[in-house]
């Protein structure tokens, strides 16, 4: 049983080690894989002589494959004393760190890892000598010297292909972990189905061969050993198991095989290391086991919706791809509309190493999920965030998507139209000026109208869009643009603005009933704050008007207050009230 909702990690590792960086899973390879690895030292002599101080800033070691082993990766490892050398050569490549490692010994003594994937480089030169050169911690080596913790060393892991061995899970696990007194690592999520061949590999820094104080490794409490190159009392004592080397002072790459030490069936393994009296540094771990197990990945292809329904239709497809074991039918399936289970399924028939199978599923969105939600799919998924089998990978079983349902579609914003105050504003509007210049309505059927809900049914569209009077101000139209599936929504507002007043020359009171007042056209019922006053030639005021009060040439202040004036030019101010606008003055001429 996995609980894997919202994905949790494949290996779970539970390190006891209160100091730099906890080994943890890198990578891992599912398929005909094994691995070989290569390496050297820096230093000149086994540590412990306060005679010999001396590191290199070069070293080499040689790399040779098999004809029928096809390199898949290679990750380049290097190490010393000090805060760190970050970019070194490899065969006259320079190299620089991708990830970087620390650990201490006390206050004075720190040391560093190194990592860099280096694939490119080892495709290109294949089997041949390798040299890490520029690699030169010579500046920062002598205060360790007297303790006997100065070194300096490389190692190069490469992962191979080979269709003669089985199906492998091939696991690189790394970081920088110290064995004071003693590291315990559990390994979780295993199924081993042969534990022919099954082995782990390391790579340590700072082992001491003269050291040999309880400094064992065991596996799943058996303790193990590799004499007479690595006692079962002396596990990092500056060898390659590999390539039989003993002479890789202070560093170690070495590998068991633990198939005595796993059985058939276990779904866990504990590695257990202990130090009496050596300070050892693992920075590298490898597992390699035939554990034949799927890998249950799932994509979403479409999701097809429909115009005004909760309802969806999903396809998808559920890959095994990075397996190594077939996947069994009815492995479940399970659907959620955010976080809310919406739908169950199941594989429906067993889905070989590289195979995949495509399904469909209708599903019903619930009232309770909003409109726009993210849909996850899991494959090995009960509905209840838990898997039924285990897999080579339990952090890749989930697919996700944003859908939004055409319920409500989206509205897009068109540009306002405004149109010039007639009174009270209100104006006349050609709605079809804003859908001008936007191809999507050319040659397209909509219709306009006033309230999204009149939209939705399709009624009540706005019957002579050319000629609409605006109900108020500002007012919000909307488009109805059809679609093959479903519609479009667009919306503007129209509005009215306050237009410049035009103020005529003259007029002529005389009840003829052309003409017989002052009529400010844009004027009244448009600025209903305006104020108007108008003067005699002698500056007089005779008249104050606003928006209830207009001159009929009558005089409403004054000596004359109520007579008709005289023929004359007289002198008008006219206050609008308008932030928009400046008082506006000048002569007007009455006649009669």
């Amino acid at each position: 049983m996995k609980l894997k909702l919202f994905g949790l990690f494949f290996f779970i590792f539970s390190c006891y080690n209160g100091y730099a960086q906890d080994i943890a899973l890198y990578q891992q390879f599912n398929g005909r894989y094994d691995y070989t690895a290569i390496g050297n030292t820096l230093n000149t002599s086994e540590n412990g002589s306060l005679a010999v101080c001396d590191i290199l800033t070069s070293s080499s070691a040689n790399l040779d494959l098999d004809t029928n082993q096809t390199i898949i990766a290679a990750y380049l490892y290097w190490a010393g004393s000090g805060d760190g050398d970050f970019e070194v050569s490899l065969n006259n490549n320079i190299v620089t760190a991708e990830r970087t490692f620390s650990d201490s010994l006390d206050d004075t003594r720190v040391f560093f890892a190194a990592f860099a994937d280096v694939t490119t480089i080892v495709l290109e030169e294949g089997n041949t000598l390798y040299t890490l050169s520029e690699f030169d911690i010579t500046d920062v080596i002598a205060p360790y010297c007297p303790t006997g913790t100065n070194f300096g060393g490389w190692a190069l892991t490469v992962i191979y292909e080979d269709d003669a061995l089985p199906l492998n899970q091939l696991n690189v696990y790394d970081g920088l972990q110290s064995v004071p007194e003693s590291l315990t690592i559990t390994l979780d999520n295993l199924n081993v189905l042969d534990n022919d061949n099954a082995k782990i590999g390391f790579i340590a820094w700072e082992g001491d061969r003269a050291l040999a104080v309880n400094e064992q490794l065991t596996i799943n409490g058996n303790l193990i050993g590799n004499p007479p190159l690595n006692p079962s009392n002396n596990a990092f004592n500056g060898t390659n198991s590999f390539t039989g080397a003993t002479d890789l002072f202070n560093m170690d790459i070495d590998v068991y095989n633990i198939q005595d030490n796993i059985a058939v069936g276990d779904t866990s393994a504990t590695i257990s290391l202990t130090s009496g009296q050596d300070f050892v540094m693992i920075n590298n771990i490898i597992t390699v086991l035939n554990s034949q197990l799927p890998d249950a990945t799932i994509v979403i292809d479409s999701i097809n919706l429909e115009c005004d329904s909760r309802t969806i239709e999903v396809e998808y497809t559920v890959n095994n791809t990075n397996s190594t074991g077939v996947l069994e039918n009815n492995t479940p399936i399970a659907f959620y509309a955010n976080t809310t289970l919406i739908g169950q399924s199941q594989t429906n028939s067993d889905i070989p190493i590289g195979g995949s199978e495509v399904s469909t599923i209708t599903l019903e969105i619930p009232e309770t999920i909003p409109d726009e939600f993210i849909l996850t799919v899991i494959v090995d998924d009960d509905g209840s965030g838990n898997g039924i089998i285990t897999e080579t990978n339990e952090n890749n079983n989930s697919d996700f998507e944003d859908v939004a349902l055409l319920i409500i579609p989206e509205i897009l914003i068109l540009p306002n139209l405004i149109e010039c105050n007639l009174g009270f504003e209100k104006a006349f509007f050609n709605l079809l000026e804003a859908t001008e210049n936007n191809i999507q309505f050319e040659n397209s059927s909509f219709q306009f109208y006033t309230s999204l809900e009149d939209l939705k049914e399709g009624i009540n569209s706005i019957p002579f869009p050319e000629d609409f009077e605006n109900e108020s101000n500002p007012q919000t139209i909307y488009i109805r643009l059809e679609k093959d599936i479903c519609y479009e929504i667009f919306q503007f507002n129209i509005e009215t603005e306050n237009c410049p007043p035009e103020i005529p020359e003259g007029f002529s009171p005389n009840d003829d009933n052309k003409n017989d007042w002052f009529n400010i056209q844009g004027l009244y019922n448009i600025f209903e704050q305006h104020e108007l006053k108008i003067y005699n030639r002698l500056g007089t005021l005779i008249f104050k008007g606003d928006n209830q009060k207009r001159w009929d040439g009558y005089s409403n202040n004054g000596l004359n207050n109520g007579q008709l004036v005289p023929v004359g030019t007289y002198y008008y101010v006219l206050h609008l009230n308008d932030p928009n606008y400046k008082s506006v003055n000048g002569w007007v001429y009455v006649n009669y």
